[in-house]
């Protein structure tokens, strides 16, 4: 982790502090006020010994020693009360510290948990330009160790390729129909989906999709896995539709359609229409 020197000194001393005799931290059990539940026992940092066995510091005993340790070193907020400190409030100063010192701000939103990256963003203490400069220097740095050749300029050839499956959005079998900016519902299992257009080119693969799923089916039930058939069962039935599309387009391409021989009245009267009238 990307933390400050004083930090790492002071996460060394409670280390030192709380190490037993074979040099490790003990790992103790404490009780979660909030879930009604102990959870398992960890390598906690907050731990003290007390008779033979080593427990927990609870939360307000951590409140405590904050208060206490804020009241011996005088200081005061804006208005001149004494500095008040929740423990939560540490969470902050560590993303706001990290990110400042490098680490990226979607590494720091899985350090903390978070399930949305903005909530990583409202915590830190820095301006967005801030981050964004810190994440440019990570990515200087990263680039400074890879080999050179992977960013090198593409070919127009490459470029083309590019393009062409970023706007026709190419799939192995087939081209996705899907709008832009949109999510994929069916979660990328392409043959279930109604946008799909599978390439005629692409049909031996589809015939190895649809037997694989068959077999796959036939494992399922022989196994019990109940929980898995009715998906397959989806998936091959997609499979199977997009198969009878591309027989269906096959047929349709093959047949010749006779228009057959206009009759000669039809010709006359075609030819009466034509002429101009008489003045």
């Amino acid at each position: 982790m990307l933390i400050s020197p004083e930090l790492a000194d002071v996460l060394s001393r409670i280390v030192l502090r709380i190490r037993d005799q074979h040099g490790a931290v003990p790992l103790v059990a404490a009780y979660d006020p909030r879930e009604k539940v102990w959870n398992p026992p960890m390598p906690l940092l907050f731990q003290h010994r007390v008779g033979v066995e080593h427990r927990p510091i609870p939360a307000s005993g951590i409140r405590k020693m904050l208060d206490r340790a804020l009241a011996a070193t005088g200081l005061t907020d804006a208005v001149g009360d004494p500095l008040q400190f929740q423990p939560h409030d540490f969470r902050r100063i560590f993303i706001t510290d990290a990110i400042m010192n490098g680490l990226p701000p979607h590494i720091a939103q899985i350090v903390a948990g978070h399930s949305n990256i903005n909530a990583t963003m409202g915590y830190k203490a820095v301006y967005p330009m801030e981050a964004i400069e810190a994440h440019r220097a990570f990515i200087t740095r990263r680039r400074a160790t890879r080999p050179g050749e992977e960013y090198r300029t593409p070919t127009n050839e490459e470029w083309d390729a590019f393009l062409g499956h970023f706007e026709r959005r190419k799939l192995s079998i087939g081209t996705c129909g899907r709008a832009f900016g949109t999510p994929c519902i069916h979660e990328h299992a392409c043959v279930r989906c109604s946008l799909l257009r599978p390439d005629p080119a692409q049909r031996p693969r589809l015939v190895e999709i649809r037997d694989n799923l068959i077999a796959r089916i036939a494992e399922a039930e022989r196994e019990g896995w109940l929980g898995e058939i009715e998906g397959l069962k989806v998936s091959l039935a997609g499979a199977r539709e997009k198969l009878a599309q591309l027989d269906t387009e096959r047929t349709r391409l093959n047949v010749t359609v006779h228009l057959g021989l206009p009759s000669l009245p039809e010709i006359a009267s075609r030819t009466h229409m034509t002429e101009e009238p008489p003045e």
